[in-house]
């Protein structure tokens, strides 16, 4: 039987407050993450992703206590990541509410903590985030990693010179239970998914993919579905009215593709 697809609002909080900008630059407000986690519950979102942006560069905890109250308020899973760290970061980010834990930076400096999370808790509470870019070409034309993406940390602020693909899938076999894939490189522009990424990283993995970053439009995501995402991520055409997720989960239906 044929999953359904899952469409994911996604909160970037910066100081308590969601924000959006283009490419993780010129953020602006967008509300209260409480408040519009519940309408997002209420309009039929499948999970909630939670990301604390500036936790790993600001080297400090993600919010607890805006953790605690969003997950008081919706009924669907909640995915929480930034300063993830270690196990008993995960650890608490459980016990205010999340239901997942997404990690990125502190597994690229040290890949055991995904299998030590996995172990720990369970491989399905574990949401790798890669923040990746296309590669910039080497003056004779060749690409820096073998798929031609990069792996960014800090927001996609600094490269690490690993290759995207093979990062996906080394973390799904020390654990990982999903890869949340966020393209540095369309995130907040609404120019649509990178689907060549998508198709690259869906051939070697076989946990499901969480596409994000690009959605501008409806017709932007049934071809991340067909590329071969699990789940559809946005935040911006949420967040300031584009689009309403019962829109999208229409136009998923329409292509064919099942939904909840």
């Amino acid at each position: 039987m044929t999953l359904a697809v899952r469409v994911i609002p996604c909160l970037d909080v910066d100081n308590g407050r969601v924000v959006k900008g283009v490419n993780f630059q010129n953020l602006r407000d967008a509300g209260d993450p409480v408040e519009m986690a519940k309408i997002y519950g209420e309009e039929g979102a499948d999970e909630l992703t939670f990301l604390d942006i500036t936790a790993s560069s600001g080297d400090r905890e993600t919010t607890y206590d805006v953790v605690r109250r969003t997950a008081e308020q919706v009924f669907i899973p909640l995915t929480v990541g930034g300063g993830v760290r270690t196990p008993e970061d995960v650890d608490k980010l459980l016990r205010a509410g999340a239901d997942k834990v997404g990690v990125n930076t502190a597994a690229i400096a040290r890949p055991e903590l995904i299998r030590e999370i996995a172990e720990r808790f369970g491989s399905q509470v574990l949401v790798l985030s890669v923040d990746a870019r296309r590669c910039t070409p080497t003056p004779d034309g060749a690409s820096v990693t073998p798929s031609g993406y990069e792996v960014t940390t800090h927001g996609g602020r600094r490269g690490t010179g690993i290759d995207a693909v093979e990062w996906a899938h080394r973390a799904a076999e020390l654990g990982a239970g999903e890869i949340l894939l966020n393209s540095m490189d369309a995130d907040g522009t609404k120019d649509g998914y990178d689907t060549a990424m998508i198709e690259a990283v869906r051939k070697h993995v076989t946990v499901p993919v969480i596409a994000s970053g690009g959605a501008g439009k409806l017709t932007d995501f049934a071809p991340a579905v067909a590329a071969g995402a699990d789940a559809v991520l946005a935040a911006s055409v949420f967040h300031f009215g584009d689009l309403r997720i019962g829109q999208v989960k229409d136009a998923l239906r329409d292509a064919g593709h099942p939904v909840r």
